[in-house]
C-alpha cells in the first residue's frame, strides 16, 4: 500500500492510471444506481474527471 502512495507522489503513471480507472468505473456506477439522487446527479462529473485524468495521466513516465 505504501507503494501506491509513493508511486502518486513521485507522478508514476500505474497508480494514477489505476485511480483514474475507479473514478470511471465510480461515475459509471453511480450512473447505473437508481436509489441516490444524489449520486446519479454527480455521476457525469465523475467519469468526465477520471476520464479527463487518464488523459492526462497516460502521458506520464512509467
Amino acid at each position: 500500500m505504501s507503494n501506491f502512495f509513493t508511486g502518486l507522489l513521485r507522478l508514476k503513471r500505474g497508480p494514477w492510471e489505476m485511480l483514474a480507472t475507479i473514478l470511471i468505473g465510480l461515475g459509471v456506477f453511480m450512473l447505473m444506481q437508481p436509489f441516490v439522487l444524489w449520486a446519479f446527479t454527480y455521476s457525469f462529473v465523475t467519469t468526465l474527471v477520471g476520464t479527463v485524468m487518464f488523459i492526462i495521466v497516460s502521458h506520464f513516465k512509467d
